[in-house]
């Protein structure tokens, strides 16, 4: 479809399959033409290999997510959680205090690796991070523990007590307003991240204000992972932002897609519609091998993209991000 709609009609594609690494070698060995450009593989365990045929004047765009195999004549397409945190924390200000909250698994992992250098670069501070297993059996002790719910619940029937003891009409009309509350609300936090995604982010994200962490106080984030309307409809993360593009930028690419398949248009589908752009820029150019890599090595050549403008840098993908608002079953750009 991204041919189709580019109007390219000087091109031939060639698709192969392998079933394991041997197989790989042999299709990469057997089309080894310098100027030769590979899309794929997918998953991070062949690509692994692709760095050792550079030498060969090729060039992979690999779908891989490890970021260590970004190198030499290999770039990396996929959406990276480094740069969608960057974008976020960029856009908080110098009173945010963020708070992190991850899953003990690899994504919830290489969250927490990266915020730190993140919190860097931002004006905002962290000043509390909690963890909890993967299969969610201690989240609840994790988001107590966060928060602080324990401590913040005995804080507050502590001024219950003195008020209860107090006759004076300010007292009694203070203590009938905390009754209305199961903790106090004084958070050593503004901002709340919650680095999960799909089914576990549906069961987390309920859990914070079941224990007084307060969205209306306190602001939930997400990364790029809840850019899915799966997640707008969820009264908890109502209010969430997260860094992304708004639908609207490919709605008309989800709707052509839809009509002439019939099938629907899955979000990582506009990793390969956006690199064909980029592909058939470099052949109109008619750009040399050494040309090629200049070009992509360049962070201030910036792509025209569905999903944004979009360069590289140490040869994986980043996008200039919008900071998206979640409400009632949509999102819309915040600024």
């Amino acid at each position: 479809m991204g041919i189709y709609n580019l109007g390219i009609s000087d091109v031939v594609i060639q698709i192969e399959l392998f079933e394991n690494e041997n197989d790989l070698k042999k299709i990469i060995e057997k089309n080894l033409l310098p100027g030769k450009i590979f899309l794929g593989p997918v998953q991070s365990k062949y690509a692994k290999i692709l760095d050792n045929y550079c030498t060969h004047e090729v060039i992979f765009f690999s779908y891989s997510s490890k970021s260590s195999l970004a190198k030499d004549c290999v770039y990396l397409i996929n959406f990276f959680p480094q740069n969608e945190l960057l974008q976020l924390m960029l856009y908080l200000n110098d009173d945010a205090k963020v708070a992190l909250l991850y899953p003990e698994n690899e994504y919830g992992y290489l969250i927490n690796s990266l915020i730190d250098d993140i919190m860097f670069e931002s004006p905002a501070i962290l000043v509390n991070r909690s963890s909890y297993k993967d299969e969610l059996t201690n989240v609840r002790e994790s988001i107590k523990e966060l928060g602080k719910y324990e401590l913040r619940k005995y804080e507050l029937n502590r001024q219950k007590q003195i008020l209860s003891s107090k006759n004076d009409e300010k007292s009694k009309k203070r203590l009938k307003k905390l009754e209305r509350f199961k903790t106090t609300s004084d958070y050593d936090f503004t901002h709340i991240l919650i680095a999960d995604y799909g089914l576990n982010l549906l069961q987390v994200a309920p859990l914070l204000p079941y224990y007084d962490i307060d969205p209306n106080i306190v602001q939930f984030m997400g990364t790029g992972v809840i850019d899915d309307k799966t997640f707008f409809y969820e009264p908890s993360l109502q209010g969430a932002i997260y860094p992304g593009i708004p639908e609207t930028s490919r709605i008309n690419v989800i709707n052509n897609y839809m009509e002439i398949y019939d099938d629907e248009f899955l979000r990582i589908s506009t990793l390969p519609y956006d690199l064909i752009g980029l592909i058939n820029f470099i052949y109109t150019k008619e750009y040399k091998f050494g040309d090629v890599i200049k070009l992509l090595n360049n962070p201030n050549k910036k792509f025209d993209g569905i999903d944004g403008n979009f360069y590289f840098k140490d040869n994986m993908i980043e996008r200039d991000l919008n900071i998206l608002k979640i409400n009632n079953g949509n999102s819309f750009v915040i600024n």
